[in-house]
């Protein structure tokens, strides 16, 4: 085995230990999933399947893809943390909806039509960070070492 395949091997080994806790957190725990929530889960599987990928063919080029992939996924965590603290406003569909000026019937219709999971509800807190920043950061954790493993291999690879 390489060092680029090693470094790969750890760094795809991080996003499935990811996905392996936001499907516990879900199937065990009975936190369903938000819309951003899902959202972030395609960067790691992306990035799980590079690392198969590159065990097979050692290609420099899919540890950079691997990068990409893993801050492709720390800013859709880092976006829905914001949403979360009230940063900037999210999404549509997944958040609180404006009810100042509607009738009780339009009120009625709105609660009715609200998705059952919200972008902005914090549903998980550990030290302070919500589960979306906790991704985000180990997200770009996960890019450096994609990166590392792109600087472990030669150019011709």
């Amino acid at each position: 085995m390489t060092a680029l395949q090693r470094a790969a091997l750890g760094a795809a080994a991080g996003s499935a230990a990811l996905l392996l806790a936001a499907f516990a957190f879900q199937h065990l725990g009975g936190l369903a999933p938000c819309p951003l929530c899902i959202w972030q889960r395609w960067p790691h599987a992306l990035a799980l399947g590079l690392g198969i990928a590159l065990l097979a063919a050692p290609v420099r080029g899919l540890a950079l893809l691997g990068a990409l992939a893993m801050l492709a996924g720390a800013g859709i965590a880092l976006y829905h943390a914001g949403i979360e603290q009230g940063w900037w406003t999210g999404p549509a569909t997944c958040v609180a909806p404006d009810v100042q000026g509607l009738t009780p019937e339009e009120l009625l219709e709105r609660i009715l039509e609200a998705p059952i999971v919200r972008c902005d509800e914090i549903a998980w807190r550990f030290l302070g960070l919500s589960m979306a920043a906790w991704n985000g950061l180990a997200s770009l954790a996960l890019a450096g070492l994609w990166l590392r493993a792109y600087a472990s291999s030669s150019a011709s690879q």
